[in-house]
């Protein structure tokens, strides 16, 4: 699947709250993740990250090339999202390890694909109203040539 960089950005900020909020100083203490997050100083952040991204990011642009409509996410079964964690996931171990890491990479592909914002249309230039706005456009008049402008000639 073909992702922006803004969504993978977000998928996986979203699936490292997911795992922070898991751990146990965060959850006995009931602290909010998001005042952990904003705490957290940029080499904890980074590790985290890294760690989450080795695992995350081959599965995410392992999967399979879905439509998506401008206003919707992306969304994928479960056994879509199964099946590109075991083509990634290495035979290494035995197969109640390797039945463990497909089941737990899941789960976090899964936190990271709820993260996923809106996709956008990128050839709406303008606002989803676009008739209201093209009096607006109508206005708006550009010159065939710079010439005679001031800082142009």
């Amino acid at each position: 699947m073909r992702f922006t960089e803004h969504e993978l950005t977000q998928a996986l900020h979203g699936a490292a709250k997911t795992v922070l909020a898991g751990r146990k100083d965060v959850r006995k203490q009931k602290l909010d993740v998001d005042d952990v997050w904003r705490t957290m100083d940029k080499f904890e952040r980074y590790q985290l990250l890294d760690g989450l991204g080795g695992q995350l990011l081959p599965v995410l642009v392992a999967l399979p090339d879905v439509e998506v409509e401008a206003g919707t996410r992306a969304t994928f079964t479960s056994q879509q999202v199964t099946e590109a964690v075991e083509s990634v996931v290495g035979d290494s171990g035995g197969k109640l390890r390797r039945k463990a890491q497909v089941a737990l990479t899941a789960a976090l592909v899964t936190a990271a694909l709820q993260h996923l914002p809106v996709r956008r249309d990128p050839d709406g230039l303008t606002s989803l109203d676009a008739d209201a706005d093209a009096d607006d456009m109508d206005d708006i008049v550009v010159p065939d040539s710079l010439e005679g402008l001031e800082g142009f000639s």
